[in-house]
């Protein structure tokens, strides 16, 4: 060290600072890795099932809340639980108790939603099928969309350690065996099938450390989430109970509560009861979560697991294992043992599991104040030890405590257990709804425990979630969409009412916050509907009203096209649409329509002699004065201009992009910028000195729209030299302009024809003869603008077409757009020659959809305007974003709300569409050597008679014993013993099958109708026999 310090100091000041600066780099490198290993993980959703209907975090906690005591009586159908019990645990082949906690509908399952078909549906193990639902309702209630997480290093970790259905499946014949039982009944496919439905490319791992499994499955996600191997993690639990060999084995084992009642820490414990079910939990690092918006549920402080070692048994508890487990946790968290008020043990309610783990938690956590004891519950005394799920099930009832600060009462509670010295240990067990303490200026914490009958230990310390402060500062919308959309029109009517429902409620979330979840936190599917309303009561009822097939104000419904179909074309208004205020309400609310608006003011000081916001939004009352400067040329086509920008820039940042673009005359100004022809800045320069140009134009013109075929205009229009035509709008939809009163005349030879016509308000007679002076003078204005290649294509007002950017770069092009006629009908339908079917205006008015309508060809053209004068301008543009997303748009509801400061909120998860998919319960018997009287009706019998056979020395009873094992299993294999039960609905069987085929056949039959064969034959063209 003296000879470092000896060389340190002959070093020159330069390198000696480069030294420091390297030291302190790698310090700051060192702390960062550090401070990474112990930042807090974000709980950001949960997904449940779990006994007692708790099928959702809020069924669960007011389960919890209530006291429910989930256990019931082992359902019928999945075994023969009468003949498998016995109250003698002694009694080989039987199971000494007829409870536990069970989940209803196994057999079922939506395999289309999530791609499956439904043979390989069959095949798979139904823990499989049940992680799939739950993992996709955890990710909902996190808000977060499943179908945006493809190709994200999100990770799966769950625990998984029964495997019933892999026995149940090895009853059915070996023939029976086809391609998919393997991934169906393998554990790795658990994780694996969900990482694949998801595309998730970060670990997937199925955990088997029995009890433990799923805390440890946590464990581990957290890990890899501090590791930076997943950004996000799933980290799960399930189990499920098929098959009676477990229930038998451990009743054997003296392990089961004879009476279904897990009685932890009571005097009169004797063991668990079983039970099923499935936990998820969604889990972020906490700045990441913070940075997403997520809401937090909670918050992970530390983790740890170890292994029991040498124990007095294999599968019996370590106290000292145990208690170093809990004691490096709660120094990795960095808390004193006062600092955790409440722990979820994992409480088997045996006598020697539980007064080992009692003792442990006091010699780790009872280093506290007497006034303020641990608090300690578990949630078997609800429905049972779930096994591979069950610290999964104590974790989420541990957020869920934190979330409402309140703990649920213990049940089953009437003795302490005399082993546990309650006197002097700082252990409570509440056994009603408890508050939850919270220390001074600390946010409450708790913590969870699960030990694995193989030895693996964990324990998990939560804290609750930090505060969330809503920025409300900035002016909200007045209106929002509510968008759904579901795989078949019968499940968004399921999704509709589900969401009516919740949203009529006194206690509804925000239609705001409901909305954003809605859109950000869901899948999207072909069927879709959409609601606009201001809140949730107005919402509720456009739902009602839909689900009644009602016509209603802001409801969009439909099928979404495909996603060619569904690509926006902008069509941009032209002169004529201007009005003052128009976007008044955007300019108010939405800061990119602002933002860009302002953009366009500064630019434009130097071209207009006045400011552009100050014509479009003027702060005195005279009304009059106002229209009178927005409608001169001068101003309004600068102001139309920007204002469509502006409304493209808003639908940009929406995710709503063009893939084309078209204007209408002065439109195609905004369509060549919004395409980037050229910049922002030289269009400004030119709409302004265009403006100015025309207004200086000769007055004395006048323009008028003629309902006739455009041959018919022409013919009487040639007539009239002074007048042109000015615009193809439709088939039926000629424009003239030019002088007044050759206008006049025209007009009059028009109405003797019959043909009607209509005055346009302008205030020059574009496109006519009467643009001629300003032409040269136009032309000029374009030298120096540099041309770009346009981004997206641009359709031709002069062809009709879709314009090169050779045709668009010259001010030749530009001054002939100024004087021919606009082909807009032309340009129309050369749109949808090029396939495009959807288009959104973006003007101040639908002035172009209208158009349009009579233009297009096809059948499966979607037109949407943005703006409607005398309308509010924010309930326009939200009525457009619903009908482009029911048209089959993907719009970025993330970004369109980033100014705000929305919430996540608890919404209807996705219904599924379940169908009976099962390949059946077990067949197996007690008593597999002796056979029922209704077996003996299918199936041969020995009888054996005595006979004089001298020289065979067989004995015949000997012979009939082996044999009849042989006879018993084929009983089994082929389920004869079932059948007898469905002989007498055979005949009612073969009749519905009867009926429903004649009525396939076109026959209508009423009950109590006879029907003889030949009439049948006759009259439906059925052959006697087969040819």
């Amino acid at each position: 060290m003296a000879d470092f310090l000896e060389r340190i100091s002959r070093l020159p000041a330069d390198r000696l600072a480069l030294l420091a600066a390297e030291l302190k780099s790698r310090l700051d490198r060192a702390e960062s890795a550090l401070e990474a290993r112990r930042e807090p993980i974000a709980v950001v959703g949960i997904g449940c099932r779990f006994p007692g209907g708790a099928n959702s975090p809020d069924a669960y906690w007011a389960m919890l809340r209530e006291g429910v005591d989930a256990v019931r009586e082992i359902p019928a159908e999945r075994w023969d639980v009468d003949g498998l019990y016995s109250p003698d645990p002694n009694e080989p082949g039987r199971m000494a108790t007829r409870w536990g906690g069970f989940l209803d509908g196994l057999e079922e399952f939506d395999p289309w939603f999530f791609g499956i078909s439904p043979r390989e549906a069959i095949g798979m193990d139904p823990q499989q099928r049940l992680l799939l639902e739950v993992a996709w309702e955890a990710l909902e209630h996190a808000g977060i969309a499943p179908d945006r997480l493809d190709g994200t290093s999100t990770g799966v970790f769950l625990g998984l350690c029964n495997q019933d259905y892999h026995a149940l499946r090895l009853e059915r014949p070996l023939e029976d065996i086809d391609s998919y039982f393997a991934s169906g009944v393998s554990g790795s496919m658990a994780a694996g099938r969900i990482a694949y439905l998801l595309g998730l490319q970060g670990p997937a791992i199925t955990v088997d450390t029995a009890c433990s499994s799923s805390l440890v499955a946590l464990h581990l996600a957290c890990e890899s989430l501090r590791n930076g191997e997943s950004r996000m993690a799933l980290a799960a639990g399930v189990s499920l109970i098929l098959s009676p060999e477990t229930m038998i084995s451990l009743s054997q084992s003296r392990i089961l509560s004879t009476d279904g009642k897990c009685r932890t820490f009571d005097a009169d414990a004797t063991g668990i009861a079983r039970g099923e079910g499935c936990g998820v939990v969604v889990l972020k690092r906490l700045s990441d979560a913070q940075a997403d918006g997520d809401r937090i549920l909670a918050t992970i402080r530390a983790t740890g697991i170890n292994q029991d070692g040498r124990s007095s048994g294999i599968t019996a508890p370590n106290g000292a294992a145990q208690e170093a487990l809990l004691r490096r946790t709660l120094a990795s968290a960095g808390l004193k043992p006062a600092d955790v008020a409440y722990v979820e043990a994992h409480g088997t309610g045996t006598s020697l599991g539980d007064p080992i783990e009692v003792r442990a938690l006091a010699a780790v956590y009872g280093d506290r104040p007497k006034d303020q004891p641990l608090l300690v519950g578990s949630v078997k005394t609800n429905f049972g030890h779930l096994e591979a799920a069950a610290g999964v099930a104590g974790f989420i009832k541990a957020v869920l405590t934190l979330q409402s600060g309140m703990i649920p009462p213990h049940l089953h509670l009437r003795r302490k257990n005399p082993h546990i010295d309650w006197e002097r240990m700082p252990i409570e067990v509440p056994t009603s709804l408890t508050e939850l303490p919270k220390l001074a200026d600390q946010p409450r914490r708790a913590a969870v425990s699960s030990f694995g009958f193989s030895g693996t230990n964990a324990h998990v310390i939560l804290e609750e979630a930090p505060q969330h402060i809503i920025d409300s500062s900035t002016p909200d919308r007045s209106s929002h969409v509510l968008p759904l959309s579901a795989r078949t029109p019968a499940s968004l009517r399921v999704m509709a009412e589900q969401y009516a429902t919740l949203l009529e409620q006194a206690d509804a979330p925000a239609l705001s916050d409901a909305a954003h979840t809605a859109a950000t936190g869901r899948s999207l599917f072909a069927h879709r509907l959409a609601i606009t309303a201001s809140n949730s009561g107005e919402a509720a009822a456009r739902l009602r009203a839909w689900l009644r097939g009602e016509e209603a104000e802001g409801v969009f419904s439909g099928k979404a096209a495909s996603a060619t179909a569904c690509e926006p074309v902008f069509l941009f208004t032209g002169q004529g649409a201007q009005a003052v205020g128009m976007g008044r309400d955007l300019f108010d609310v939405e800061p990119v329509f602002r933002e860009t608006l302002e953009r366009c003011d500064a630019l434009l000081r130097p071209h207009m002699s006045a400011p552009l916001l100050e014509v479009l939004y003027p702060r005195n009352d005279d009304d009059a004065n106002a229209a009178r400067l927005i409608n001169r040329t001068e101003f309004a086509q600068p102001v139309l201009f920007a204002l469509e920008y502006a409304l493209a820039e808003l639908w940009k940042s929406w995710g709503v992009e063009p893939v084309a673009v078209m204007g209408h005359s002065l439109g195609e100004y905004v369509a060549a910028a919004v395409a980037g022809l050229f910049s922002l800045e030289d269009a400004l320069r030119i709409v302004a000195a265009r403006g100015r140009l025309m207004q200086e134009a000769p007055e004395g013109g006048a323009m008028a729209a003629v309902f006739a075929p455009l041959a018919d205009v022409e013919a009487v229009a040639s007539a009239y030299p002074a007048l042109d035509v000015a615009g193809v709008n439709g088939p039926e939809n000629i424009v003239l302009s030019g002088d007044a009163g050759s206008l006049d005349q025209a007009l009059a030879a028009f109405a003797s024809r019959g043909v009607n016509a209509r005055r346009l308000v302008v205030s020059h007679a574009f496109h006519s003869p009467l643009m001629e002076p300003i032409l040269d003078r136009l032309e000029a204005i374009f030298d120096g603008v540099e041309f770009r290649e346009p981004a997206i294509p641009i359709v031709s007002n002069l062809t009709g077409e879709i314009a090169s950017a050779r045709q668009l770069s010259s001010g030749r092009y530009w001054r002939d757009h100024t004087r021919r006629p606009v082909r807009f009908m032309e340009g129309i339908r050369a749109l949808e020659r090029a396939g495009h079917r959807t288009f959104l205006e973006v003007g101040p008015h639908p002035t172009l959809t209208g158009l349009a309508a009579a233009c297009v060809e096809s059948g499966d053209v979607c037109l949407v305007h943005s703006l409607r004068r005398g309308n509010s301008d924010v309930g326009e543009l939200q009525r457009a974003a619903a009908a482009l997303h029911v048209r089959g748009l993907r719009i970025d509801w993330e970004n369109r709300d980033r100014p705000w400061s929305r919430r996540t909120v608890t919404l209807p998860t996705t219904p599924f569409e379940r169908a009976h998919l099962w390949s059946g319960w077990t067949q197996k018997r007690p008593g597999a050597g002796q056979q029922t009287p209704a077996d003996r009706q299918w199936t041969w019998q020995l009888e054996w008679q005595d006979a004089e056979l001298p020289g065979i020395g067989i004995d015949p009873a000997s012979v009939a014993k082996r044999i009849e094992g042989r006879a018993n299993a084929l009983v089994l294999e082929h389920g004869a013993g079932d059948y007898q039960h469905g002989l007498p609905m055979l005949d009612a069987l073969s009749t519905a099958l009867i009926v429903r085929a004649l009525r396939e056949l076109g026959w209508s039959i009423t009950a109590g109708e006879r029907v003889e064969p030949d009439t049948l034959r006759e009259q439906l063209g059925i052959r006697p026999s087969h040819d």
